[in-house]
This record gives structure tokens, sequence and C-alpha cells, in this order.
């Protein structure tokens, strides 16, 4: 992360600097155009004030003075007044440009460097993840082929256990395809009912959508959205909900209508979220639940961040409120249309 820092920032100040040279270049151009013009007028109403004096022998007569010295000591004073100004403007655009270069670098830079510092926690994280369950298959296929007296049982559990980390490993392949695909891809619209996505999100959950209760308003109206992705986005709700709940207890969806917007509730009641790790919920690989649970070893911190992808696509918003040991409520809003 500090190469990262350290690279950014070179960075900036290189963008700076060209800027700053294309500022100076420019200024310094503008100051010798400024200072042939004025110093032009100058001597043009000089040679005017001169003309005056010759075709006026009263006006010659009062002037005790030598014109020519005068004209040359006042062009002088001149030329030195436009040099000193255009010196101090140099100065104060340089300092300006030098400033405003800087900021306007970090702010241009500072996108990709969050994006490059999340790519490689990302990929640091998934390197993790991939890391635990491949070291825990290699420990016990060879502690079962090390055991000379292990038996078909032994070759079987181990088999079987395997086995689930194998379908945890393809759970975290599929959602981090679908995570990349949504960063990517470009969604196709078309009007539908949330009340029917509910409906096949419950479906794909099987006998747990038995625990699972719904309100929707009556005449909820349509929305234009991808249905596929608000499916997913359900089905990720859903199943938190019911993961991190009481095994017999109830998870309730409500399906509100709001201004130029459908809303979409998930509460559940439970452990909950500490105030604390609310705010970091939504980031990849990042579990409220750092217990040693079989809910807990089952997360990959993946499902959240999933959905708030697709609800950021979907020009929505997703927020979650909980207090702890009562309930955790995930509340979805999408615009009834994306024009």
């Amino acid at each position: 992360m500090q190469n990262i820092s350290r690279m950014f920032q070179s960075a900036s100040l290189k963008l700076t600097a060209w800027y700053v040279i294309g500022i100076m270049i420019i200024s310094v151009v503008f100051s010798l155009l400024i200072y042939n013009f004025a110093t032009g007028e100058i001597i043009a109403r000089i040679e005017v004030i001169e003309a005056r004096i010759a075709n006026d022998p009263t006006l010659l007569n009062q002037i005790s003075t030598d014109i020519t010295k005068l004209r040359d000591r006042q062009l002088e004073q001149a030329h030195h007044n436009i040099i000193t100004m255009l010196i101090y403007a140099n100065i104060a655009v340089l300092c300006i440009a030098t400033i405003a270069g800087y900021v306007w670098s970090k702010r241009i830079l500072r996108p990709i460097e969050l994006a490059h510092e999340a790519q490689s926690k990302f990929t640091s994280d998934a390197s993790h993840e991939l890391k635990t369950p491949l070291a825990v298959m290699k420990t016990e296929l060879e502690v079962v082929l090390a055991d000379s007296r292990a038996k078909k049982a032994d070759y079987r559990e181990t088999l079987e256990s395997n086995l689930e980390e194998v379908d945890r490993l393809s759970n975290l392949s599929n959602t981090l395809l679908q995570l990349a695909k949504l960063e990517y891809s470009t969604l196709e619209w078309r009007k539908f009912n949330v009340t029917e996505t509910v409906d096949v999100a419950m479906r794909s959950l099987g006998d747990r959508s038995d625990r699972i209760d719904v309100r929707a308003m009556k005449k909820l109206p349509n929305i234009e959205a991808n249905p596929s992705s608000i499916t997913e986005l359900v089905v990720v709700l859903l199943d938190n909900a019911l993961k991190y709940s009481p095994e017999h207890s109830r998870v309730e969806v409500a399906l509100k209508r709001k201004t130029r917007a459908v809303e979409i509730s998930v509460t559940n009641s439970g452990k909950g979220i500490a105030p604390e790790k609310l705010p970091y919920i939504f980031t990849r690989f990042y579990r409220a639940d750092t217990s040693r649970s079989k809910h807990a070893e089952a997360s990959y911190g993946l499902g959240l961040p999933l959905a708030k992808k697709i609800v950021e696509l979907h020009r929505g918003e997703l927020t979650a409120t909980s207090q702890p040991g009562v309930f955790t409520r995930f509340v979805v809003k999408l615009p009834l249309s994306q024009t």
C-alpha cells in the first residue's frame, strides 16, 4: 500500500509540474504580448503629444525641458512599471497554478488510486480466502494418507469434507465472476413487478422460504430494471437474513411504493450488527460476524457487496439498520424508471 501511495504521489507531482509548465508558457507568451501592446500604446500616445506640441508654438514656448529627454524618461519609467507588474503577475500565476495543479492532479488521480488500492486489497483478500480451504483440504488428505490404519469410512469422511470445501470454492468463484460481470456488463432493462421477483427468489431458497412472510402493497407499480439482477439481489438479502437469524424465527419482507420508487425491506431478528461495524458491511470480504460459527465460516463476505453493486447499477439506494440483539433491516429503494 505504501508503494502505491508513493507511486500516485509521484504521479501527482509530475502532473502538477507539467500543468505548471504549460500554464507558465501561456502566461509568459501573454506577458510578452501585453508588454509589446502596452509599450506600443505608450509610444503612440507620446508621439501624438509631440505632434501637438510641434504644431502649437504657444505650447512649445511654455516647455523649457528638452522634449527628447522627457520622452525617454517617461518611456523608461513606463517600461519599468510594466515589467514589474508582469513579473508580479507571473509569480502570482505560478503560485496559483502550482496549488491548483496539485489539487487538480490529486482529485483526478484519486478515483484511480482508490480503485487500485481496492483491487490490491481485493486480490490479497481473495488469495487469503482461497488459501484457507486449500490448506484445510491438503492437511486432511495428508493426514488420511499418512495413516496406515485408515479405513474406508475415514477416506469417505475426508472426501466428503473436501467436497464441502470444493463447494465453498465454487461459490466463491461464482460470486467473484458475478461481481466482475457487473463491473463491465451493460444491463438490459424491462418493466416488471417486484412481487414476482420476490416469489422467484423465495422459490430458489427451497424449504427455507417457509420462514419468510411477505407484505406487499396492492397495485404496486412496475419498475424498469434488470429482472435477473433484482432476483439475485433479493436472494442475497433473504439468504443473509435467514442465515443470521434464529433457526425458527421469521423473516419479514415488505414491499412499498415511494415517490418515484419501490421500496423492498428485509427484516430479521437475532444477534444483529454492532453500530461500529455497519459502515463496513458492504465492503468485499468483510464479515461482521467474526465468530467461528458455521454461518461465519460459510460466508465469504461477498453477498452484501454484490447486492450493493446491483443497487448502484440501478441508480437505487441500499441501507442497513440494526439494533443488536433485536433486529437487522436492509432497505432497498429502486427507481421506477432508468431514464
